[in-house]
């Protein structure tokens, strides 16, 4: 008996997967002729962080969060902070089940220690869609804060469905060409509608992780801060410092004055311009 390969509706990638197969991402699995999410409540990673941590720095400040995360990115990026979790299937590291109602269960539980609500962070949330939008329902009724770090890589569609949702984003804006999305399997413009769709629904803040001789040029962050700037100039962006990670084990850090004076140039264009790890 021959089966329909079933496309996933989540990102771009819109992987057509074969009974059992699973997507790129390898979060996502056609199984019993639907797409799911394999890694539904499968918490790799959790900790108490302060908000400052996610990076948010105009979001509750002092606060703290209940961060978890799971397994698996529909991005290869060869710099990445979080590889050992990100960059892994369900074989490949050590997990816990927690039923959305347990996590925000144990979020409330946390609010006399300074938590706000649920971070989800670590690997790419969105492509754990199921479990993402289970999940911040609990939390809303518990009156809570959902709050999502992400690449922003997710078809319009489901991202629109989850927005109600979601509190505040600290989105990743990895450059600001598509040639170096195309290095990292994905595309800037996917991104860039998700930031201008999150902006008008949530608080959001950006993130670019700079890294040196690949997307550290003077120009690239003014045209970002540009950008953003003709939104919201009171958008905050988030320059960070890049230290040896993952596949970039050779690749200096980023020299710490090149982070100061690219903070400079966004000034130029945004209010809020924080520098990350120096």
């Amino acid at each position: 008996m021959k089966y329909l390969k079933l496309k996933c509706p989540i990102c771009p990638h819109g992987c057509l997967l074969d009974r059992q197969e699973t997507g790129f991402c390898r979060a996502r699995r056609h199984v019993d002729d639907r797409i799911i999410s394999i890694n539904y409540g499968k918490i790799t990673s959790m900790a108490l962080d302060p908000i400052e941590k996610k990076p948010l720095a105009r979001f509750l400040p002092g606060s703290r969060v209940l961060s978890v995360g799971s397994f698996g990115c529909n991005l290869r990026c060869g710099f990445c902070q979080n590889s050992s979790i990100s960059m892994c299937g369900e074989a490949e590291v050590g997990m816990v089940y927690v039923a959305p109602d347990a996590l925000a269960e144990r979020a409330a539980d946390l609010v006399p220690q300074g938590n706000i609500g649920v971070a989800f962070t670590y690997n790419e949330p969105f492509i754990g869609f199921e479990y993402l939008k289970d999940s911040m329902r609990e939390v809303k009724k518990r009156g809570l804060r959902n709050v999502l770090v992400t690449n922003g890589y997710i078809c319009e569609e489901p991202l629109l469905t989850l927005l109600p949702d979601i509190d505040v984003m600290n989105i990743d804006l990895k450059g600001f060409s598509e040639t170096f999305y195309k290095k990292l399997k994905g595309d800037l413009e996917t991104v860039k509608n998700t930031i201008r769709q999150a902006q008008t629904a949530c608080h959001v803040e950006v993130t670019t992780l700079i890294i040196p001789d690949e997307n550290d040029k003077e120009e690239e962050t003014a045209a970002i801060a540009r950008w953003l700037a003709s939104m919201n100039p009171e958008i905050p962006y988030h320059i960070s410092r890049f230290f040896p990670q993952y596949q970039y084990q050779d690749k200096p850090a980023t020299d710490v004055r090149k982070i100061y004076r690219l903070a400079e140039i966004a000034r130029r264009h945004l209010k809020y311009v924080y520098t990350g790890n120096c």
